[in-house]
């Protein structure tokens, strides 16, 4: 047999890391994107944001990953046990010498992820009480001013005020301009309805009621009226609120927490106003010239967002940040283990040290057949027949109990 010296032909062995170098190459560029189905378990949220989880069905695991970015994207919630097609890309961990899939997205098996994520929330929020009927009020009867939340740019919004200008002259109408659809159109959704709120609560300037509203669409497009801050600032409000979102046959978690649920913008109008008008010349022109600042400053910043996104720095997540931070994870649950066995090993040492405190202790030496002679007159052990006279009295001490004696002769 040669040895790896013992002729130039041999070639030489690859490190470990060498040997890892080349299968996270040949892995990561194989599975560039990669669809994978199974069931969620070991899923575990740490401090870091990331969400660590196995994917597993009967015939094998796969660890997988979800960084921060993703996971906060994720509209319904992740449990053990729960079925989910994930889509991502290979990697190779190094130090650990395991392959797993990092995650851009998921979604539950056999139901759409806005699905699930709107009957978990809708439950949870009835557990509440968010949708009790007993905390709805009242809208008043006559009306001076309104306060609407929707698109400046939407039919929903032409059509309320094409209502209710036939109507009732006698409201005025705060347009709280806001997205209704899209990343971010929730919050602002619900900035607005707390905005009317600390607006509206102040004497003659006071607004009577709140209509959050928009026009019919798909589920998807619906989605802002189903999110949680959109619901518990409608919940919140202290004026009377009416939601008038899509059509008759959409039903969003917003109009259930809504004081009113109107079918159609149209008709909420119809709830509020108690006569019919048209609406005056000026406010159709404020409508335009809001819809245009709206439109410039959309395009401006929808210019400056793709400027950005175009960034070198944005186009490819910093993998060494999110390696450290799973490394410190790692750390972290490994010093806690070693905290624990050594204060075991502690615990141990001590309970020994003290039985062999005991083993050398006068009570083990009695319990081994010998005894202690003590002077009666002063209690002090005895150590020589020279310390004690005749006649004088002396006890015994044994491992059970003592006796009392007297000194009758003494020998050497």
């Amino acid at each position: 047999m040669l040895l790896f010296d013992e002729t130039p032909e041999t070639p030489r062995p690859l490190s470990v890391g060498e040997l890892s170098a080349q299968i996270k190459d040949l892995l990561e560029a194989g599975f560039p994107s990669i669809w994978v189905a199974g069931e969620i378990s070991n899923l575990a949220r740490p401090a870091s944001g990331h969400i660590y989880l196995t994917l597993k069905d009967e015939a094998a695991q796969l660890k997988a990953c979800v960084w921060r970015g993703n996971a906060q994207r994720v509209r319904f919630d992740l449990h053990d046990g729960l079925d989910v097609i994930c889509h991502g890309h290979l990697e190779v961990y190094a130090p650990r010498g395991q392959y797993q899939l990092i995650v851009h997205s998921l979604e539950p098996r056999g139901m759409g992820a806005l699905e699930l994520a709107l009957r978990q929330l809708r439950e949870r929020l009835a557990r509440e009480g968010l949708f009790d009927p007993a905390r709805k009020r009242p809208l008043p009867a006559f009306v001076r001013k309104i306060a609407v939340v929707t698109s400046p740019t939407g039919a929903a919004i032409r059509d309320f005020l094409q209502v209710l200008g036939r109507r009732w002259r006698g409201a005025d109408v705060l347009i709280l301009p806001t997205r209704v659809q899209g990343e971010g159109a929730a919050a602002e959704i619900a900035a607005a309805i707390e905005t009317a709120n600390r607006l509206g609560l102040h004497g003659e300037k006071s607004i009577d009621c709140l209509v959050v509203t928009r026009g019919g669409g798909s589920l998807e497009d619906l989605w802002s009226f189903n999110e949680e801050p959109v619901v518990r600032a409608i919940a919140a409000s202290k004026i009377p609120v009416i939601s008038a979102i899509g059509h008759e046959i959409d039903v969003t978690l917003a109009d259930l927490a809504a004081d009113v649920r109107a079918l159609t913008p149209s008709e909420a109008a119809e709830l509020i106003a108690p006569a019919a008008e048209e609406l005056a010349a000026g406010l159709r022109q404020m409508r335009k010239r809001l819809t245009a600042a709206l439109r410039s400053r959309a395009a401006a910043a929808r210019a400056n967002w793709e400027r950005i996104a175009r960034h070198p720095a944005f186009r490819r997540p910093h993998r060494r940040i999110f390696d450290l931070s799973r490394r410190l994870d790692e750390l972290d649950a490994r010093s806690k283990r070693a905290l624990r066995q050594r204060m075991t090993l502690s615990r141990r040492h001590l309970d020994k040290l003290s039985a062999q405190l005991d083993s050398l202790g006068p009570l083990a030496v009695l319990k081994r057949g010998y005894s202690i002679t003590l002077r009666a007159a002063d209690g002090r052990a005895v150590r020589s027949s020279a310390e004690l006279q005749p006649g004088e009295e002396i006890v015994t001490r044994f491992a059970a109990g003592r006796a009392a004696s007297r000194v009758e002769k003494i020998e050497e």
